[in-house]
């Protein structure tokens, strides 16, 4: 199906919590859909300010964080959070991306280093561990995204990333939501990443970095998004970055931060927080499993590039499912 014809099989909906218990079960229909947040369809790059707002929910907070720690996610973009989980349960899930690490190397889903077999990326990890099956509806981590997200959640993607000793390269400067909305036709900014630290991640094996408040600001990007950019992207990504300009000045403005602590803790960043990694070139391996957690209401529809969609296990489009047990299933259109 032509993309065209894929979005005018889709309704963009907003739920309202207030009216029903599952808020995709009372949604309100919109006949058009604007493209808020465009990008790669121009000659130079362009700043969008952000309309949507950060945290979803207008009522209380989360049990699960306290309201300082709401504070700062909504002011940086990110949060934090040491020692969620045990050493025993670490453990366990380390030995579960050990599993998926070793899956097969012709798999699309596993992503080797560029010039190099070490294994930089497996995807869909939650559809191949029970482990990491149970673990994407631990209070711990959804009971947060969907107060963050004020709606019910699912699953949008999943991965471990590793970066190996010595060996580890680089994930340059980008914003998740520019791909996803881009390449997957992710609508609003209304949904966030979860990263669960499998290592111990210090300032020396490659840790993930982030700009503070860049979130508030969209990068419009230049370059035509090629057939099967993913490709290419999920080893190096070319298209789809900022320019310099932007972003040093973003970086003049807020720096640049790199949370780091033993593993088991979690860092929560927002779907437009720019975020990229160095090299490792240390004796120590750095691993950290994401999941990214998507608004039931925020479901995907045609790219908004005009590109054809990227498979399931990179911006999952079927049989989508809030990851709360006994919710409704909703199937997308074929």
């Amino acid at each position: 199906m032509e993309p065209a014809a894929y979005a005018a099989r889709w309704a963009i909906t907003i739920c309202d919590k207030s009216q029903a218990t599952n808020a995709h079960l009372a949604t309100k229909e919109h006949e058009m859909l604007t493209d808020m947040y465009r990008s790669r369809n121009a000659s130079h790059p362009t700043i969008i300010d952000r309309v949507d707002p950060v945290i979803w929910s207008d009522h209380g907070h989360c049990p699960m964080i306290t309201a300082e720690d709401e504070k700062f996610y909504e002011k940086n973009g990110f949060l934090f959070l040491k020692n969620v989980f045990s050493d025993g349960e670490i453990a366990k899930l380390r030995r579960e991306a050990g599993l998926v690490e070793n899956s097969d190397p012709t798999d699309e889903e596993v992503i080797s280093e560029p010039g190099s077999d070490e294994v930089r990326s497996v995807f869909r990890v939650h559809d191949k561990s029970d482990v990491f099956s149970k673990l994407i509806s631990d209070d711990r981590l959804v009971a947060i995204a969907e107060h963050f997200l004020d709606d019910d959640v699912y699953i949008h993607q999943s991965r471990v990333n590793f970066k190996p000793a010595f060996k580890g390269k680089e994930f340059f400067w980008h914003s998740d939501f520019e791909t996803w909305h881009t390449e997957d036709g992710m609508p609003r900014m209304r949904a966030l990443s979860m990263s669960i630290t499998l290592t111990d991640n210090s300032a020396h094996n490659g840790p993930l970095m982030l700009i503070p408040g860049s979130h508030k600001k969209f990068i419009s990007c230049v370059g035509e998004t090629p057939d099967q950019n993913y490709k290419n992207s999920l080893k190096i990504q070319e298209i789809g970055t900022p320019d310099q300009k932007n972003l040093s000045e973003m970086v003049d403005e807020n720096g640049i931060v790199a949370p780091v602590g033993p593993a088991g803790s979690v860092l929560i960043f927002e779907c437009n927080t720019l975020h990229g990694s160095g090299n490792n070139i240390t004796p120590y391996p750095r691993s950290n499993l994401f999941f990214v957690y998507n608004a039931m209401s925020n479901r995907l529809v045609a790219p908004f590039g005009g590109t054809k969609p990227r498979p399931n296990f990179l911006a999952t489009r079927k049989d989508i499912v809030p990851v709360r047990s006994g919710r409704q299933k909703i199937q997308a259109a074929e």
